[in-house]
């Protein structure tokens, strides 16, 4: 397939041809989290199904996307968007707390987001994984935003004479690699602890993070 169909224009049953456009992309983006997501997965399912289970045709599917792939990297985006929300909201209501209390505060709101749906921690964390060059690229693009949120909030802190101040990136990177395996392992029923458990153990490394002072240069 070269490209997209061209949708139709024009009003129909009361709604334009934008209103149908974004119905239709969310119904193939819901399919797309309860297959991708649960069974079959991603690589097992085709376009005829994921049609099916929008109640919508491949013709359609094809007016939207170009391929499975391209679904499956809006609805990363998507679940990705969904948590960063939570945690911009939680961090402005933390505003003014000490690190350690707001610390956890962002954090609860970032784990209770991602493992309230088990569908999203498969997207974010299994299906996305090793599919292709561009996906991967995504992927990475969307860790470094988290730590660009965690390097953010390091600078704030610093300045509250709360964190060292050095640069926190690296520190940053592995700790969310860290939060990726603990919470997969945790979502697939791996990990004996709750989820309160696992946040308050990710939170005290966060604050391990932002407290360490950088490495001491030899001589």
């Amino acid at each position: 397939m070269a490209g997209r169909l061209r949708a139709p224009t024009g009003r129909y049953g009361g709604k334009s041809a934008a209103q149908r456009q974004a119905e239709r992309r969310r119904r193939f983006l819901d399919a797309a989290l309860q297959l991708f997501g649960d069974s079959p997965g991603y690589r097992a399912t085709t376009v005829a199904a994921l049609s099916e289970a929008a109640g919508l045709s491949t013709r359609q599917f094809y007016e939207e996307f170009r391929t499975l792939e391209d679904v499956l990297a809006a609805l990363h985006l998507q679940v990705n968007a969904w948590a960063e929300e939570a945690v911009r909201t939680a961090a402005a209501g933390a505003r003014g707390l000490p690190l350690a209390d707001r610390a956890a505060v962002i954090f609860r709101a970032y784990a209770a987001n991602v493992t309230a749906d088990p569908r999203r921690v498969r997207i974010t964390f299994v299906e996305i994984v090793g599919v292709s060059p561009r996906l991967e690229e995504q992927r990475l693009a969307r860790r470094a935003r988290w730590v660009d949120l965690i390097c953010a909030e390091d600078r704030s802190a610093a300045v509250r004479g709360e964190a060292a101040t050095r640069d926190h990136r690296l520190a940053a990177t592995a700790f969310i690699g860290g939060v990726n395996g603990l919470l997969h392992d945790y979502s697939a029923g791996w990990v004996d602890a709750t989820l309160d458990e696992v946040v308050d153990e990710l939170v005290h490394l966060l604050l391990a993070v932002l407290r360490a002072p950088g490495p001491s240069p030899e001589g």
